[in-house]
């Protein structure tokens, strides 16, 4: 599925919702994320390490990469147009990275059952290496879906 975003009215059925939740996700786009690829139930997000995103030690914060995998899980999660939001999450960073690396984010819907939803995420470096796992649980809600556009 092609991952540029689309124009349409909010709630429009031939638009994947995800399209509309990123134009509006101003968080993600100020850590210069990218949608690389989305389909029904999965997603890959990059994102360049930068100065501002490393901690004391010059790694990268680990809210960073939790970010990170969160935005691949909320994709991967919001696949139709129902709001749904993570009832939790758990990460496990297994390296280190730094300044100037791309991490990429996959996310894969491993069970779903009613509004209830399970999803693993793996980060990994530009070399293809596991650097974090990341564990979601999604929660389908009644809410709407914002309509107000973002500038």
């Amino acid at each position: 599925m092609d991952a540029s975003p689309q124009t349409a009215a909010p709630g429009d059925p031939t638009v994947p919702a995800h399209h509309a939740m990123m134009k509006r996700d101003r968080a993600s786009a100020a850590l210069g994320m990218v949608v690389e690829h989305t389909e029904p139930g999965g997603a890959i997000v990059s994102m360049l390490i930068r100065d501002d995103m490393l901690n004391g030690f010059d790694v990268t914060h680990g809210g960073m990469v939790f970010a990170l995998a969160d935005t691949a899980f909320a994709i991967a999660c919001n696949d139709d147009h129902h709001v749904t939001l993570a009832a939790g999450a758990d990460i496990s960073f297994l390296k280190p990275t730094t300044l100037g690396q791309t991490l990429t984010a996959t996310a894969v819907l491993r069970t779903k059952s009613g509004r209830s939803g399970l999803y693993d995420v793996r980060v990994t470096d530009e070399h293809n290496v596991p650097i974090a796992e990341f564990r979601g649980r999604s929660r389908t809600t009644n809410l709407a879906t914002p309509t107000r556009a973002h500038n």
